[in-house]
């Protein structure tokens, strides 16, 4: 069974990420946007994931410590809404089995 603490830093992620595409787009709509800026704008979304799972990086969980070495195996290759799925799911399934 899922935390509600959990399921509401997962509904929290997903709006902050929606919300730092959306807004940038919607607040420049009228302007010319450099590629630099661009390239921002398109960065943000990744940003607020990359804070959410640094504390990866210093937990002590064998579990964690493999699904974040999977998540960054994966995102070499993949995109990053398939890097996401299955961070999330090695995450999960890992932390059942391993603990």
């Amino acid at each position: 069974m899922m935390d509600l603490q959990n399921v509401l830093t997962i509904l929290f992620m997903a709006c902050a990420t929606y919300l730092t595409r959306t807004v940038g787009y919607v607040a420049l709509r009228n302007r010319k946007l450099s590629a630099r800026a661009t390239a921002v704008l398109e960065a943000v979304p990744g940003c607020v994931i990359i804070s959410v799972i640094a504390p990866a990086f210093v937990s002590d969980r064998p579990a964690d410590l493999v699904a974040l070495a999977i998540t960054l195996f994966a995102a070499t290759r993949l995109p990053m809404f398939q890097t996401v799925v299955i961070g999330v799911v090695s995450a999960g399934l890992l932390r059942q089995f391993i603990g």
